[in-house]
């Protein structure tokens, strides 16, 4: 009787234990003992602050802190220096970030020369293949990067001068000889053109310091001139703007940014949705809802036909009844 009396003192010494442990993992606000969630570290480098690059970058931010309020998002400008790209993303990867989200094609280059295990999203890229140096680019890298594009239709664009300025015989192309996507775009635009019985010149300049003098000489020999999607371009469209407008040159823009400065007109997308797709990819990979070696470039579907009202103005451009005007 002794020994059974023992045996149910040592059972409930042990429930009462248990109970203990129980109400302690309630009391810790932990869902009764289930694991915490996950608090994910985030590195943002962007090449250069300007209104295209920062709208991407906020679209990502606002998508992701949507899904993951606690995430922990390190955001990095680079000033426009590509090299200081690689020293921000060698931070990341010392910090242990989960994922690297890379704004621009300096920055996603940086970042997929530095790690082939982190994810990494680009956005703000124009082609992937180029930019990293893909033959016969399917839409899908294979490595640890994927993201989007902010590819609008090249053949448009160059369009776009033709129909606004049909007299232009000669085109400049205006571009920074460091950035692989402004090379990609060049090359398409100058064959369309061309294609279209008109001469084309290209005038690249390597960074803020000789962009006035190449803008310049450039506009010298030129009936109208092209801006590609371009960073340094963008970074710089104050002083590219105090060229064009001085000698009232027919300007057309890749993006919106550049034109709300020195263009008449441009095909664009819109950057902050843009990053928000980017987040969005960023909140599947986060979760395991896809592998980022398998995950496909996305584009923006619906490009929009914008025009400069002032410089329009100024130029003496009537502008087709489909355009929208930049506010």
């Amino acid at each position: 009787m002794k020994k059974v009396l023992l045996i149910m003192l040592s059972m409930l010494v042990v429930l009462t234990l248990a109970g203990c442990g129980n109400g302690g993992s309630n009391d810790s606000g932990n869902g009764g003992g289930e694991e915490e969630a996950k608090v994910f570290h985030i590195g943002i480098v962007q090449l250069v602050k300007h209104s295209a690059l920062d709208a991407a970058s906020q679209g990502f931010y606002d998508a992701v802190k949507k899904e993951f309020p606690d995430a922990d998002i390190d955001w990095k400008n680079a000033s426009g220096d590509t090299a200081t790209c690689a020293p921000i993303v060698d931070g990341f990867i010392n910090d242990g970030v989960d994922l690297i989200m890379a704004n621009a094609t300096p920055a996603v280059m940086a970042a997929s020369s530095a790690t082939g295990d982190i994810p990494i999203l680009g956005t703000s890229v124009t082609d992937y293949g180029a930019a990293l140096g893909i033959e016969n680019f399917s839409g899908i890298t294979g490595i640890n990067v994927s993201g989007t594009s902010d590819l609008a239709p090249l053949d448009q664009q160059a369009q776009m001068i033709l129909d606004l300025f049909p007299e232009t015989k000669t085109v400049g192309i205006l571009f920074c000889s460091n950035e692989a996507n402004s090379k990609y775009q060049v090359k398409v635009v100058k064959e369309y053109l061309e294609g279209k019985g008109i001469a084309v010149v290209e005038g690249s300049f390597t960074d803020s310091n000789d962009i006035a003098m190449v803008c310049e000489s450039l506009c010298d020999q030129i009936d109208a001139l092209y801006i590609p999607t371009d960073n340094q371009a963008a970074s710089c469209s104050e002083t590219i703007a105090n060229v064009v407008l001085a000698k009232k040159m027919p300007t057309i823009c890749g993006e919106e940014g550049i034109c709300s400065l020195c263009g008449a007109a441009t095909l664009t997308i819109d950057y902050y949705e843009l990053g928000k797709v980017t987040g969005e990819m960023a909140v599947k990979l986060l979760k395991g809802e896809a592998e980022i070696t398998s995950m496909p470039i996305e584009y923006f579907p619906n490009p929009v036909k914008k025009f400069n009202a002032e410089i329009c103005d100024l130029l003496g451009v009537t502008v087709p009844e489909d355009f929208i005007a930049i506010e």
